[in-house]
């Protein structure tokens, strides 16, 4: 009874470790989320463009047009009051503004020179003085850069409804 006992433990032993080894995350999977920290919807950096070719295709959208793409770059600049919106860069003198999906998720207020991955809905629009002015503020910029602000600008703006922040 004592071997039998013993014969059992070493079974259960070896079903449990087998069972372990199938729920592990493939290493693919695990890869391209490892080093990552997930804010939004799920999304995975694979597939990712890089900020240049996301600056040509910034060119090519016209008028009211907009695409679902995902793209990777550095982050620039970050609302210093609660995160709710980011400038990335785009290209050697270029940005684009980034806001979240219905305010679903704000960005950590540190985060500038980090890499991001964002997925959602690139497009181009006309930002007020009076928006100029208040994402400046939220920035922290000085009262003379803010008193520079005259005319609406045209502005590469995306619409994110995940981001992936590089650790």
């Amino acid at each position: 009874m004592k071997y039998f006992n013993i014969l059992i433990v070493f079974i259960v032993a070896f079903v449990g470790c087998k069972q372990g080894e199938r729920s592990m995350v493939p290493l693919s999977e695990t890869l391209t989320t490892v080093n990552f920290v997930q804010l939004g919807a799920q999304i995975e950096s694979a597939g990712a463009l890089d900020a240049a070719f996301m600056f040509e295709e910034y060119q090519k959208i016209d008028g009211n047009d907009s695409i679902s793409t995902k793209f990777t770059t550095k982050v620039t600049d970050v609302c210093k009051a609660k995160g709710c919106w980011m400038k990335l860069q785009l290209g050697e003198d270029q940005e684009v503004m980034v806001k979240f999906k219905d305010y679903g998720f704000f960005m950590p207020k540190d985060i500038v020179g980090r890499e991001v991955v964002v997925h959602g809905l690139a497009f181009v629009e006309k930002v007020s003085v009076e928006d100029q002015i208040h994402f400046a503020e939220d920035g922290g910029k000085s009262k003379e850069e803010i008193a520079k602000i005259t005319d609406a600008k045209k502005t590469y703006s995306f619409v994110a409804n995940g981001v992936l922040l590089k650790n």
